[in-house]
């Protein structure tokens, strides 16, 4: 049976005069506006203890109190949503994610996710039985590019055994806030879950192992695109990761967000899963790679030009 969760949410410098509802949805990425304003309205989200609306203007010190009711049984159904294939076979599909889609249901995204779309796809696709069936790794939300699913459970017990020995390989590309004295290098500092908010992930001594190759691509005035290897595999690892150097990625609304950082127009972190390689069912390598979105390519468009000017 699904559990009420409550979350504390204390509001500091950076959103101050930020509406509640904008402030809820970016601190509980799971939720979707519109429904942080629908739990508003049912007077499940607070402000000191007294019931405000959506538009509600943040001061400093507030506490936002937000309860989520037991969610409601989700049906999962098939929904014709495109889908961009780069492979498929018998056992399994590697896929394009867009920024934007939410993998698999979760309160607040009911439908239009990206398990929503495989089912109508794949009919026959019986994997676990759960919510999330086939998923073998996730992308946040506001994360585009590659995923691989599993098209039934031999093939999902394969791909979930190499993840577990780190046998596959995963690159991403980032743009980050500044500069990096080296060329190249590793990121290794263990990641829980945050010792004062526990809706963010952090760097933090009870953590569990995370570590991160990246290597400099690019740089625009205090800018960098980097290469980011995944060794493991932690929720948020690489944004705790650039966020604990000081090195924010740029548009992340979870871990860069402050008034006055440029975001270049973008509506999300810039963060893309460039590459993705393993071993299929038959012991062959194969490696997929995902170009930079539109909106990442016009960002870097616009670093370009203020490297040169």
């Amino acid at each position: 049976m699904s559990e009420l969760h409550t979350y504390s949410l204390l509001v500091e410098a950076p959103a101050v005069g930020e509406r509640l509802d904008r402030f809820v949805a970016q601190a509980l990425p799971n939720l979707s506006r519109s429904f942080v304003q629908h739990l508003i309205v049912d007077g499940h989200v607070v402000v000191n203890a007294q019931p405000v609306r959506s538009s509600y203007p943040l001061r400093h010190g507030d506490q936002v109190t937000v309860t989520v009711p037991p969610a409601q049984p989700i049906a999962l159904l098939p929904e014709a949503i495109p889908l961009h294939v780069v492979y498929e076979d018998a056992d399994l599909v590697v896929v394009e994610k867009p920024a934007g889609m939410v993998v698999h249901p979760a309160p607040g995204h009911p439908n239009g996710t990206l398990v929503n779309a495989l089912l109508a796809r794949y009919p026959t696709m019986e994997v676990g039985g759960d919510l999330r069936p086939g998923i073998v790794h996730r992308l946040d939300a506001g994360t585009s590019g590659l995923l691989v699913v599993a098209r039934h459970d031999q093939a999902l017990r394969h791909l979930t055994t190499l993840q577990h020995a780190r046998q596959m390989r995963k690159i991403y590309l980032a743009v980050a806030e500044g500069r990096f004295k080296q060329a190249e290098g590793l990121i290794d500092a263990p990641v829980g879950r945050h010792p004062h908010d526990r809706l963010r992930m952090a760097v933090t001594p009870t953590g569990r192992e995370a570590r991160t190759h990246y290597r400099v691509c690019e740089e625009f005035g205090n800018y960098t695109l980097l290469e980011l290897r995944l060794e493991t595999g932690r929720t948020h690892q690489i944004r705790v990761h650039l966020q604990h150097l000081g090195r924010p990625i740029i548009g992340d609304p979870l871990y860069g967000a402050r008034k006055g950082r440029p975001t270049f127009g973008l509506e999300r972190q810039f963060l893309h899963a460039h590459l993705l390689g393993f071993n299929l069912l038959d012991g062959s390598w194969r490696e997929f790679a995902s170009p930079l979105p539109e909106d990442l390519q016009a960002v870097l468009v616009k670093l370009r030009a203020i490297r040169t000017a």
